[in-house]
């Protein structure tokens, strides 16, 4: 018995080590914290509303509380804190007072989708945590900040001592998702062979409802829970928990900035603009798919549409879809009327809004839709798809009128294009001045408005 005696005591010893090393560690981090604010923001070069949201933040953070640093934790290696400045500015209008801070992370990878081919969310959240760990231990900040939707790493963030406050642009995993495995329902997060079959079905549920304790036990240890919609919060409620912690900001959208923009449009060639970034959940093919069918459906005396597809590039993944694109654009023979725009500056995105007559959105279960807003505030009449925020925050009436249109298939998105190419200008006109009004809510003055507000007494409180 002697060698398993020795070898249990040695298991321990290793334990206990590592348990001393993991105190030691975190003791030193919260000794050296500083009054400072970390923003956990992995991709600092999405290019997507979430990033846009994390530099109105480091303003509204500098505008409010100017003694308190603002850093940013990012896995972009090439990020200097003068380029973040100008990135800001040049993708998306937004001018800090002074450049953030910058602490890189070097282990991004445990976070990357393509790292896990299988229980993909669990893997990138437990990556998260082992990412913070990284950045917690290299920078220890008073509030800690997330802007990325990483709820797995709040209570490590707790353990440091810090002040947990987030900005939730979508629940990781929502009711609907469980409501469509336990349906059977084939999408980019349950495929085919999952769906066909019950008993894998059946252990997908217990594996989501396992998933959906842990995300809830996550983001129960926020401080403050900021949420970007009604659909986001009333998920976020329920799977957190913590009702009183949380508060509803709509995001930053640039309605100012566009809503300079002359109403009326070129006729010539109508402009189609589709602005998201080239990820699954977007549903960019649904889009060609509808865009075929309109061009059959117009009339022959009709100006033939062009459709522009605007968005960032992540990784190697978004590089594939975009090309895949490209490839079913030639396959339906429509190649000629479709352009491809990645990582474009915000001010070319600003000359494209300023002349399309519709923009196109697709995405089931959109959290908010910035870019709805966008195009609702540049004048292009929006098609979003029938669900979440487009449906219940956005794509509504303003003042009795029609401000856009719902669509949730292929032969619906195609009725809606042909009947805004169709319609007489006057009435394109009132219809995408009523979106406009609209889009005046979600501007970024209301944005940074609510945002003070909600941190106020969390910020003010931990001064004291």
């Amino acid at each position: 018995m002697a060698p398993y005696g020795i070898l249990i005591w040695a298991v321990i010893t290793a334990v206990l080590a590592s348990i001393l090393i993991l105190a030691s560690h975190v003791h030193n981090a919260r000794r050296n914290r500083t009054t400072s604010v970390a923003f956990f923001h992995p991709y600092t070069n999405d290019g997507g509303g979430g990033e846009r949201v994390l530099w109105c933040a480091v303003k509204a953070i500098q505008e409010e509380s100017p003694d308190l640093d603002c850093i940013v934790y990012t896995g972009d290696h090439d990020a200097s804190p003068d380029s973040l400045l100008a990135r800001a500015v040049d993708r998306f209008g937004v001018e800090l007072l002074h450049p953030p801070k910058v602490v890189h992370l070097y282990r991004r990878k445990w976070i990357e989708e393509s790292t896990y081919p299988r229980f993909t969310m669990i893997g990138q959240s437990f990556g998260s945590v082992y990412l913070s760990w990284e950045a917690l231990c290299k920078f220890t900040p008073l509030y800690y900040f997330d802007t990325s939707g990483y709820a797995f790493t709040y209570p490590l963030a707790r353990i440091f001592g810090c002040r947990v406050i987030c900005y939730t642009h979508y629940p990781t995993i929502s009711l609907d998702m469980i409501s469509r495995v336990r349906e059977r329902s084939t999408m980019y997060n349950n495929n085919a062979s999952i769906a066909q079959s019950n008993w894998l079905s059946q252990c997908k549920i217990v594996y989501y409802t396992f998933f959906s304790w842990m995300y809830g036990f996550g983001g129960s240890c926020a401080h403050l829970a900021m949420v970007n919609s009604s659909w986001t919060q009333s998920h976020i409620e329920k799977l957190w928990g913590i009702p009183d912690r949380i508060k509803r900001v709509y995001p930053p959208c640039d309605t100012s900035g566009l809503q300079v923009l002359p109403l009326e449009r070129s006729t010539e060639y109508p402009a189609i603009i589709s602005v998201a970034q080239f990820r699954p959940e977007k549903a960019h093919p649904l889009q060609l798919e509808a865009f075929s069918v309109a061009l059959r459906k117009l009339d022959a005396d009709l100006p033939r549409p062009r459709l522009q597809f605007v968005g960032s590039c992540r990784n190697k993944s978004d590089e594939e879809r975009l090309q895949s694109l490209k490839d079913k654009s030639i396959e339906l023979k429509v190649d000629g009327n479709v352009e491809f725009h990645k990582n474009l500056l915000y001010r070319d995105l600003v000359k494209l809004l300023g002349g399309a007559v519709v923009g196109i959105h697709s995405m089931i279960d959109e959290h908010f839709g910035i870019s709805v807003v966008e195009y609702m505030a540049a004048g292009a009449i929006p098609i979003a798809h029938n669900s979440a925020g487009p449906k219940m925050d956005i794509v509504l009436e303003e003042d009795g009128q029609q401000t856009g249109f719902l669509a949730q298939n292929a032969e619906e998105y195609a009725d809606a294009i042909v009947k805004i190419i169709s319609m007489p200008e006057t009435e394109r006109l009132e219809m995408a001045a009523a979106a406009r009004r609209r889009a005046a809510r979600f501007s970024e003055q209301r944005f940074y408005e609510d945002f003070k507000a909600a941190i106020r007494p969390i910020v003010c409180h931990a001064a004291r």
